[in-house]
């Protein structure tokens, strides 16, 4: 069975039926398995259902397949005790989610209730790319936001309404969450804000979510009373905290009131609390980008290269672009000097998409996620530009000087 091929739902179906009866249909040992199996923070280094006994050497993308099928899988089956509806009632699910607007199946005119029209949804939503940028960028986020999908399937089986209000709020909560764990570090690099930033674009419900709540009690809690909510919700807290060294005071503090405000037994909250470096720790051999101090700076460094590499090898084509826009390359230059007003951000934005729409190596700009990657554009612009441009260019510029 390969996850890659078509027709991987079918033989698979049986295999997760089978275990998810062994462990007595129990979401919460299920729960138990995706941590342990990485899916929850979006990088699958074993499956639920076949754990290190694979059939085949699957990548990670193929077993965050497996994981994510079985999970929705589960959850239909501990309500009905069966799978007689499944693929009736996942596909009328995502149509729910309302697909127009978010864009994510508009490939498909209408979704058959089968294994094949699922396995395109999953295809989707973990938004797997050739291109190694797209590729990683989807791994180290995306995909850890993947439970959401989960979670509003459950509520969509107990209500049937409002799913996109229920996944919206989530996802909210989950972001603020985030956030005030982020405000939590003694000591704060430029890459937590890059992590930050990296959550904001993986957002699937809230197009311009914003910082709402200034402490743990200012969130609504109380509507999550589901001990998966409950978990995911610290378990991701916990993750975003991680680096490579002990949790400080200050961190450890803040999961445990979090957890507390969430009515979890001290168990369940000493294990998201370690367990997240527990599994990091045990990992790394199997994940390249854990072999480094810090992912998301191993992330943004090798992102910061290729996206160098790829300006310079179409060096000639982007300066004879740029020479077309007189007013973008006047706002880079002042940009060096002086903070952009937003509307002149926004038209440095709008008129660098334009170019990469004509220059197909720089397509990936145009890609899910890639608009995190516009300030690295202006970065390496100015070294093409003629040496007049750089006068005034401030040494030691940063990302956050640059961000648009």
């Amino acid at each position: 069975m390969n996850p890659s091929s078509f027709g991987w739902i079918t033989k698979h179906q049986p295999v997760i039926k089978k275990a998810f009866k062994e462990v007595n249909s129990d979401l919460n040992a299920l729960y138990e398995l995706l941590l342990q199996s990485g899916f929850i923070y979006g990088v699958s280094v074993t499956t639920v259902s076949y754990g290190t006994t694979e059939p085949l050497l699957w990548n990670e993308t193929e077993r965050t397949k497996l994981n994510f099928f079985d999970s929705l899988y589960c959850v239909y089956y501990q309500k009905y005790k069966n799978d007689t509806h499944f693929f009736k009632a996942i596909t009328e699910y995502y149509e729910q989610l309302d697909p127009k607007e978010h864009l994510y199946f508009t490939r498909f005119s209408k979704l058959k209730p089968n294994a094949a029209t699922l396995e395109k949804i999953i295809q989707e939503r973990i938004q797997t790319n050739e291109h190694l940028l797209q590729k990683n960028f989807s791994n180290l986020i995306t995909n850890a936001l993947l439970f959401i999908d989960v979670l509003s399937f459950q509520h969509y089986l107990e209500h049937e309404e409002n799913i996109s209000h229920y996944a919206s709020e989530l996802e909210a909560t989950l972001m603020n969450v985030i956030w005030l764990a982020l405000i939590q570090k003694e000591e704060k690099e430029q890459y937590d804000k890059l992590l930050l930033k990296l959550f904001e674009k993986s957002l699937r419900y809230n197009r311009n979510l914003k910082q709402e709540a200034k402490n743990l009690d200012e969130l609504p809690l109380d509507i999550y009373t589901g001990l998966l909510e409950k978990r995911y919700l610290l378990d991701l807290a916990a993750l975003a905290i991680w680096d490579d060294v002990k949790l400080d005071k200050t961190e450890y503090l803040f999961l445990k009131k979090f957890g507390a405000q969430l009515l979890l037994s001290n168990e369940v909250i000493e294990l998201s609390t370690t367990y997240v470096h527990t599994f990091i720790q045990a990992n790394r051999k199997r994940i390249s980008y854990l072999n480094y101090s810090n992912p998301v700076k191993h992330f943004y460094t090798q992102t910061s290269q290729t996206v160098k590499t790829l300006i310079f090898r179409n060096k000639n084509r982007l300066l004879q672009e740029l020479s077309e826009s007189k007013d973008l390359v006047l706002l880079l230059g002042q940009s060096t000097v002086r903070d952009l007003s937003k509307a002149e951000k926004k038209r440095v934005k709008s008129q660098l998409l334009d170019i990469c729409k004509s220059i197909p190596s720089l397509a990936i700009f145009m890609l899910p996620g890639g608009g995190i990657l516009l300030p690295l554009l202006v970065k390496f612009i100015p070294e093409l530009l003629p040496s007049a441009f750089n006068e005034n260019r401030i040494e030691g510029q940063n990302l956050d000087d640059t961000e648009i």
